[in-house]
């Protein structure tokens, strides 16, 4: 199990920084990679956020609510910086861990290529840490942070994400 307290990924995007942050905070674009879970955020201090179970995760376990991740917008810089708490609400054990925070940050680079980094500080949450590392892959939870950043990159740059 990964032990880190704050994960880091990287990815680099052929994109405005506008359409990368309109991917992020967009359910009519977030719902569409990663693990499909739409997301709604009220952009403002103090606002809500919320991403939502799908079909297919309702599925797999018909006990799940409607709510898969829950959180707070705590800073907001569009489009270059968002930071959230972060609280995995489908899984119980990951749920007790708490908030956790994130943060969004774009940073335009050359040739039209955006620097996404995502900042996960995960102190007190070794369960959600392994989940969002990818350590759980192997038991059909997905490959974490470096799927979905993976999956966004795909959809922004070719209008598809990696499966489906």
């Amino acid at each position: 199990m990964s032990t880190e307290t704050t994960q880091i990924h990287r990815v680099y995007i052929k994109a405005t920084p506008e359409r990368v942050w309109e991917a992020i905070t967009s359910p009519d674009w977030n719902g569409k990679y990663g693990y499909g879970a739409p997301a709604k955020y009220d952009l403002r201090p103090g606002g809500k956020y919320e991403a939502y179970t799908n079909d297919q995760m309702k599925a797999y376990d018909p006990n799940l609510g409607d709510i898969a991740v829950d959180g707070e917008v705590v800073e907001v810089d569009p489009p270059r910086k968002l930071v959230q708490t972060w609280r995995m609400c489908m899984d119980q054990g990951m749920k007790e861990e708490g908030f956790t925070r994130l943060t969004w940050q774009i940073d335009p680079s050359v040739d039209g290529v955006c620097k996404l980094t995502v900042t996960h500080e995960l102190t007190g949450a070794p369960k959600l840490a392994d989940m969002v590392d990818g350590g759980q892959e192997h038991v059909g939870a997905g490959g974490g942070w470096a799927f979905v950043l993976s999956d966004l990159k795909s959809l922004v740059e070719t209008g598809a994400p990696l499966a489906g």
